[in-house]
């Protein structure tokens, strides 16, 4: 199966590939849960906790800029694919459009299904994170979180969450799903932080 589907670099690609990876061209579907199926229209993504309380439709997220990016992506489960190319709305230029309370420094993102995950403001806000709806000049499959997923590729990509519904922006980290279940609150994968005693 390894050598099918998945290859272990030789090194680490000058610096591109983290420790422990192995490097695959397909597109491995690791979901918690069931896939879940629904339109773009019905995409509503509702801003709470320590911010002006906002809800963004398909339409409010489709206004803004819309931005194209390629950059590698990795698994906690070992996989790493490389120069995957997303479209959608930088968490940058979004936030332009968001009032946040002081005291704000960590956001949990909320799912179709129940699923969260947390990340740090300052990991949140990275100029390269998207709120991804196209992959590879196609809309974003379901079972890859389509309509709209976040994307934030220098983080493992469990938290990446698919099918995004809501940001609560917090006054402190707090775990989400897997963080609950053992696995690390920040998750780098060129350090190995794949679980909470890594």
């Amino acid at each position: 199966m390894l050598g099918k589907f998945f290859k272990k670099p030789a090194d680490d690609m000058g610096g591109r590939v983290p420790p422990g990876q192995t490097l695959t061209t397909r597109f491995p579907v690791l979901t918690y849960g069931p896939t879940q199926h629904y339109a773009p229209q019905d995409v509503v993504i509702r801003v709470t906790g320590l911010a002006d309380e906002k809800t963004l439709t398909w339409a409010d997220l489709m206004a803004l800029p819309q931005t194209t990016l390629t950059y590698d992506i990795h698994c906690v489960t070992h996989w790493s694919k490389l120069d995957t190319t997303w479209t959608g709305v930088r968490v940058v230029d979004l936030m332009e459009h968001l009032q946040l309370k002081p005291g704000a420094t960590h956001v949990m993102q909320h799912s179709v299904g129940g699923y969260t995950t947390n990340l740090s403001l300052e990991d949140f806000t990275r100029p390269e994170n998207l709120l991804a709806h196209t992959f590879d000049g196609q809309p974003l499959d379901a079972e890859h979180g389509g309509p709209l997923r976040l994307v934030v590729p220098h983080l493992y990509f469990w938290k990446s969450a698919k099918w995004l519904t809501g940001l609560e922006f917090m006054a402190a980290d707090r775990p989400g799903f897997w963080e609950k279940n053992g696995y690390h609150m920040r998750g780098d994968p060129f350090i190995e932080e794949r679980y909470d005693d890594d």
